[in-house]
């Protein structure tokens, strides 16, 4: 009789405890609350640039913001959900450049590279996301994706 190792099956953990205090997961010198999050709750309004939406979504998917990914996302590319992974867990932000994407234009891009941890395994993932103006406000158009 062979013996068959099983591997234990992810569980869904909480998001991270991120409160408005602490410091903001996107790596500015800000709380999150002052930071990202005030876009989350909608009082600071909408991100100004390309390269603050990018942070925020980043953030978003650090506390598992489903709404606001979904809100800043375009229509003609967002998903019905957003599918969080349970063993993931981000760990940092860089970002590596961003061109455009100001108050002065329709269309940016953001390069990033995104630290995790998945599965008790440290990654990276590299993207060049590209955003445009929806309605004014700036909106994930869709990115490619290195890793």
């Amino acid at each position: 009789m062979s013996r068959r190792k099983t591997r234990p099956r992810a569980t869904a953990a909480p998001a991270p405890a991120v409160t408005a205090e602490s410091p903001c997961p996107c790596g500015l010198d800000a709380p999150y609350g002052a930071c990202c999050g005030r876009f989350h709750t909608g009082a600071g309004g909408t991100a100004p640039t390309a390269e603050l939406l990018m942070r925020s979504r980043y953030c978003a998917f650090v506390v598992r913001d489903e709404g606001y990914l979904l809100r800043t996302w375009a229509p003609e590319t967002r998903p019905g959900e957003v599918d969080f992974d349970p063993g993931m867990r981000w760990a940092g932000l860089e970002i590596e450049g961003a061109a455009e994407g100001t108050a002065f234009h329709q269309r940016g891009t953001v390069t990033f590279t995104a630290r995790y941890v998945h599965g008790g395994e440290p990654g990276a993932m590299r993207e060049r996301s590209r955003f445009a103006r929806h309605e004014g406000a700036w909106v994930y158009v869709d990115g490619d994706v290195t890793e």
